[in-house]
């Protein structure tokens, strides 16, 4: 109300000037008014581009088999051992105070471990400020959120902001965590704190994929994780990595990440008896994109959309090249348009591909399609979504929504039942 009201009477230089003390002033007060509560958790941050969701699930799930309660605040839901609500926000990092209260919350419940994802956009507004990290895993980085922070340069200027935050916490035995993989995210490893690890998919041995699982040797030890994708074995050893730090032996990591629960909107699979796979996924970047298709083999029917409306334009055609490439059936959808024409943002995807794929801007109708059309064997893979609440509408309209709901509702519609 505030912020707006000052938006509204003020110059826009001097707004901007404001905004940010305004930001960071609303956070030391919830933190106050909570009575700092991360002061005396151990609170683990995790930033990345993608894979922030599964990573932090992993490590919760290995956290709790290590006896420790723990909270998780992440895109997908909010948590305090067994206790699970979704994250309906549509957004990361809540504003309002949200995590120090939720930590405050969880303190009162006997939590002493905190795992909590990190955005650039939530930094952008000091959300990250007194969290008071013990440790912090950065996964990588890539071309994302352009339009909101001004430049891939001060994208990645804000992902620093999150390890300084590590830097200055008072907390002793402070670490970070590096994916050395790519070259801009192994920059962090330049971090001023006590301990740097180093973990890169070149420290995993007998990498074994399946469709629904990925395995692999880690220091001698056997781990196998019921989640495909080569780059879910890079997840596995960001979270071993910090688990390690943390005096977590690697047999109990093992049996913890073996039975982990199904990440929701992460390529889950929804059962219902037929004999195709149908799979839901979040894949809001060209790579996670490309990364999906490459973890399915065979005839592949794949529903996507895009990010959304009003950023990262540039990545449609990008996105719908590789669906041109790896799917034998393409069917492009409404996803988030915002206030942008949809059919605009679907026709920018069509750019990039040389085959003509069908377009159907109602995305139950796209989904009930591809699920139509897949024979035995096919994988229907349905991206872009995962666990987002809504389908965001011009002049702030949300249509509730759940793609795994609808695919589960279709399937029955066909006769499957599970």
């Amino acid at each position: 109300m505030l912020k707006a009201l000052l938006e509204k009477i003020l110059p826009y230089r001097v707004y901007l000037a404001l905004v940010g003390p305004y930001h960071y002033l609303r956070t030391f007060l919830s933190a106050l008014d909570n009575g700092f509560p991360a002061r005396n958790m151990t609170v683990i941050g995790i930033n990345g581009t993608k894979g922030k969701s599964t990573t932090a699930d992993m490590l919760f799930a290995v956290l709790r088999a290590h006896g420790c309660k723990t909270a998780l605040a992440s895109t997908i839901r909010f948590a305090v051992d067994e206790e699970s609500e979704p994250n309906l926000y549509k957004m990361t990092m809540p504003g309002h105070g949200f995590l120090q209260k939720f930590l405050a919350n969880a303190r009162r419940q006997g939590a002493t471990h905190a795992v909590v994802e990190l955005t650039t956009e939530g930094a952008r507004q000091y959300r990250h400020a007194f969290l008071y990290l013990d440790a912090l895993i950065m996964l990588n980085v890539q071309r994302e959120h352009i339009e909101s922070h001004g430049s891939f340069e001060k994208y990645v200027a804000k992902k620093w902001t999150l390890v300084h935050a590590l830097e200055r916490s008072p907390k002793k035995n402070r670490a970070i965590a590096v994916c050395t993989d790519d070259a801009e995210n192994a920059r962090f490893m330049e971090a001023t704190v006590p301990t740097r690890h180093a973990f890169s998919h070149t420290d995993l041995s007998n990498l074994v994929l399946a469709e629904r699982s990925v395995s692999f040797t880690y220091k001698g030890i056997l781990f196998s994780v019921p989640m495909p994708g080569a780059f879910n074995a890079v997840n596995a050893l960001a979270a071993i990595t910090i688990a390690e730090h943390l005096h977590i032996p690697l047999e109990t990591i093992a049996r913890a990440l073996a039975t982990l629960p199904v990440v929701r909107g992460r390529l889950e699979h929804i059962e219902c008896g037929q004999d195709f796979t149908a799979v839901v996924d979040y894949a809001h970047t060209p790579d996670s994109l490309r990364a999906l298709y490459e973890a399915f083999p065979g005839r592949k029917i794949c529903v996507l959309g895009n990010t959304g409306g009003g950023r990262d334009a540039w990545k449609r055609p990008e996105m719908g090249k590789i669906a041109d490439a790896l799917c034998d059936e393409v069917i492009l959808t409404d996803e988030d348009p915002y206030d942008e024409d949809p059919k605009q943002i679907v026709e920018a995807m069509a750019e990039g591909m040389e085959k003509r794929p069908s377009i159907i801007m109602d995305r139950r109708e796209a989904i009930r399609t591809a699920l139509t059309h897949a024979k035995k064997g096919d994988a229907v893979l349905i991206s872009g979504k995962g666990t987002d609440p809504y389908i965001m509408k011009a002049n702030g309209e949300k249509l509730r929504w759940s793609d795994a709901e609808v695919v589960r509702e279709e399937l029955q519609k066909l006769g499957h039942t599970s």
